[in-house]
């Protein structure tokens, strides 16, 4: 069965670019930044000390799973 929120698009897109980005994260400002602070709230990325948005574990499996297609 399937129990986790639903991602937009957008936000699917934001999820994948912070997963890209490593641990260098993404800045705040950005045009995606609505998608990211929804993924703050899904606890599937962060904002670090330095201001810019990070992938979280959860954020790491969830994009592995739901965009990259891999069993978790």
């Amino acid at each position: 069965m399937w129990n986790e929120p639903y991602l937009e698009t957008c936000c699917r897109s934001a999820l994948h670019r912070l997963r890209q980005m490593g641990p260098t994260g993404r800045p705040s400002g950005l045009v995606d930044q609505p998608c990211l602070e929804r993924l703050t709230g899904m606890g599937l990325a962060r904002l670090g000390n330095a201001g810019r948005f990070e992938i979280t574990e959860a954020g790491v499996a969830r994009h592995d799973s739901e965009i990259l297609k891999r069993a978790a």
